[in-house]
């Protein structure tokens, strides 16, 4: 079974409002993840990152704006036809189920079965293909993440960031254009975090597609960022290359409240 090839689609935020009792936690926040690139989400606490991926995977509606995938409207499509698009996501909480690595990876490759329920239970010779093929995908997908030697150990024996790492092989078994990062080194100590940036490095290398990520860690964002944006309590402050960002005043003033270029301090 192939992975996908096709380059992906631009992904277009533009003017997306999403209000909660009156908050309104984005502000007409728009902008663009380009085909193939790494796109990072930060800002401070509450500034709306998480709500932004929300929306993105289908979870929650604005209020008003657009997210397009391609030539596709995302903000009023469920979740499970998002993913069926082509984006997938992961948690910034570790989602694993029971069972070995395999089965959780293999989790990720149900939306991709064709053979119906009735052909996989009474074990019809095209639903065992499917399944042997599938199954060689996930070990493929295992050995690109760095989980090869562990495609049959439980979940439960594994370490935080193997685990942290099973959640993004199993997004990855979607088969994805549009790969939705949200804080995939949360947790984890100065080597794990290491070998997560290599890991996200090398399937954008080898898989072609888009990555967006919310993170904290900005040494994590320096790296792996093509372009990021910056929110603040729902507004987009900034947006431009890493180094652009991070010499913005307003970037400043909102994560390290420094003066205001004109003497006033910060609010």
């Amino acid at each position: 079974m192939t992975p996908r090839t096709d380059a992906p689609p631009p992904l277009q935020v533009r003017d997306v409002t999403v209000r909660f009792a009156g908050l309104t936690a984005l502000d007409q926040v728009s902008f663009t993840v380009a085909p193939g690139s790494a796109h990072a989400v930060i800002g401070p606490n509450g500034a709306g990152k998480s709500t932004c991926f929300n929306v993105l995977s289908g979870l929650y509606r604005p209020a008003s704006g657009s997210v397009r995938l391609g030539g596709t409207e995302l903000t009023r499509l469920a979740p499970h036809r998002i993913a069926a698009l082509g984006v997938a996501r992961t948690f910034q909480n570790i989602v694993t189920t029971q069972g070995t690595v395999a089965d959780n990876l293999m989790l990720g490759r149900h939306a991709l079965t064709r053979a119906g329920f009735a052909a996989s239970a009474l074990r019809l010779p095209r639903a065992v293909r499917e399944q042997r093929d599938h199954l060689a995908r996930a070990r493929e997908i295992a050995e690109l993440t760095g989980l090869g030697a562990l495609f049959d150990t439980p979940v439960a024996l594994l370490s935080y960031g193997d685990r942290k790492r099973v959640e993004l092989a199993r997004a990855l078994c979607l088969e994805p254009r549009v790969l939705l990062l949200d804080e995939p080194v949360a947790g984890m100590n100065a080597g794990e975090r290491v070998r997560m940036a290599e890991v996200v490095r090398e399937i954008r290398a080898e898989l072609g597609l888009s990555v967006v990520l919310v993170e904290h860690d900005m040494g994590l964002v320096m790296r792996l960022a093509d372009e990021v944006t910056v929110l603040d309590f729902g507004r987009r402050i900034a947006h431009g290359t890493p180094d652009e960002v991070r010499r913005d005043p307003e970037v400043l003033r909102a994560y390290l409240g420094t003066e205001r270029a004109d003497g006033e301090d910060a609010a």
